[in-house]
């Protein structure tokens, strides 16, 4: 009997997690995430299938964890090691288990974080970036936060590939976070995606805290549509649509002349807007990619990521720089776009609300929507939204751009 009971509870995974008490912290760390995605209504879309794949990695046993391949593609299987790449893919799937496959047939190859920009293209309006281009500058002006981590981690001892995948946290994107990485540090690719994708979640409670810090209450004050009255625009857009259409084919040009590296970010992005903009004649195109194609590229992508964060790949000093680095390029890159409007105000007669400069980062919408309720706080009357989105939505170029430079630098 006592032999029949031995066996039941060694079935279970009791006996792995009393002797690795530290599957308890990844535990918590998932119902977190659940917590922030659910109830706080973070990011839901990318939190819950993330916080799952974490929770799903770390039960003993299930083999729902990602096995990280070494910088030569070696990885332990039964005891031999072999080339994942050489390893077809229903071996990957019989012998390393379902997340393994979604992982190293989508993730690795960087297929999906493309994808995911064509779907993000497809559901992005560039129109009030095109009718205030004046304030995209301080998208660019937000990315001060990825080359100022990128040298603090060179200096602190990170490589510098593995400095400029932490550093790209700074950009608030996901996808462009997880390509980076895949191309320069694809051991670190479970931390930094779950920094990355975690701080976009606390964009509510970041971008308050660094404009408290970095704003008075007067500047927060300025009145956007009171300053376009006063100073109105001398340039006005005729055929808006028509702009519409070749602005994605125009910068897709320009950016694979400049920056190659950033052209399978970029071009699937401004695919993905261009039929958008054509309308009905590519609408099936519009709504697949929007749709469909974007929705399980994010389970996919949110469910694999999550598997990264096995307790042996997160629990270490530095994982803990990691999301430590990342809060700080996060920070530095609102901070960067503040300081940036402020600069400008200094010889400028029409003023630019800081807000504006907070939003330069890649986490459409929600940036714009968290500066345009600071801003309501101070004045019920002052709607910024349509502004910080020109900011916010070239934040998503710059911090690609910002990407594909990296690359080619470091890559």
């Amino acid at each position: 009997m006592n032999d029949i009971f031995d066996k039941l509870y060694n079935m279970t995974a009791f006996s792995n997690i009393i002797a690795e008490p530290q599957f308890l912290i990844m535990y918590a760390i998932a119902f977190i995430l659940l917590y922030l995605g659910i109830k706080k209504q973070y990011e839901p879309l990318l939190l819950v299938p993330i916080a799952f794949g974490v929770l799903l990695a770390n039960f003993p046993g299930g083999g729902m964890g990602i096995i990280q391949a070494d910088e030569q593609g070696m990885v332990e299987v039964q005891g031999v090691m072999k080339n994942i790449w050489e390893m077809p893919l229903h071996d990957i799937a019989h012998e390393l288990g379902l997340m393994n496959f979604i992982y190293y047939m989508l993730i690795k190859t960087g297929f999906l974080p493309p994808i995911i920009f064509m779907g993000v293209g497809a559901m992005t309006d560039f129109g009030p970036m095109l009718r205030n281009l004046r304030l995209s500058i301080f998208g660019a002006a937000a990315q001060l936060g990825i080359f100022t981590v990128l040298l603090v981690s060179i200096a602190l001892g990170f490589t510098p590939k593995e400095a400029g995948s932490l550093g790209i946290i700074g950009g608030a994107d996901g996808p462009t976070a997880i390509f980076t990485t895949i191309k320069l540090a694809p051991h670190l690719l479970g931390p930094i995606a779950i920094a990355a994708y975690s701080y976009m979640a606390l964009v509510p409670v970041i971008i308050p805290l660094v404009v408290k810090l970095t704003c008075t209450k007067k500047e927060l004050c300025i009145n956007m549509k009171e300053q376009e009255k006063k100073y109105p625009s001398k340039t006005e857009i005729k055929n808006l649509r028509v702009v519409k259409i070749i602005f994605p084919i125009a910068v897709t040009t320009v950016v694979a002349l400049f920056v190659p590296g950033a052209v399978p970010l970029v071009g699937m992005l401004m695919f993905g807007n261009l039929v958008k903009e054509i309308g009905a004649n590519t609408f099936r195109l519009f709504d697949a990619a929007s749709n469909s194609i974007m929705n399980a590229a994010t389970i996919f992508l949110g469910l694999a990521v999550g598997a990264t964060m096995t307790s042996e790949a997160f629990l270490n000093w530095t994982t803990m720089g990691i999301v430590i680095g990342g809060f700080l390029a996060f920070a530095l890159s609102i901070a960067g776009g503040v300081f940036f409007v402020k600069l400008v105000n200094l010889f400028s007669k029409k003023k630019i609300n800081p807000l504006i400069g907070a939003t330069g980062l890649s986490a459409v919408p929600m940036a714009s929507r968290v500066a345009n309720e600071i801003a309501l706080k101070y004045d019920s009357k002052n709607h910024v939204l349509q502004y910080c989105m020109a900011s916010n939505i070239s934040g998503v170029i710059g911090s690609a751009v910002a990407a594909g430079v990296l690359i080619s630098f470091l890559g």
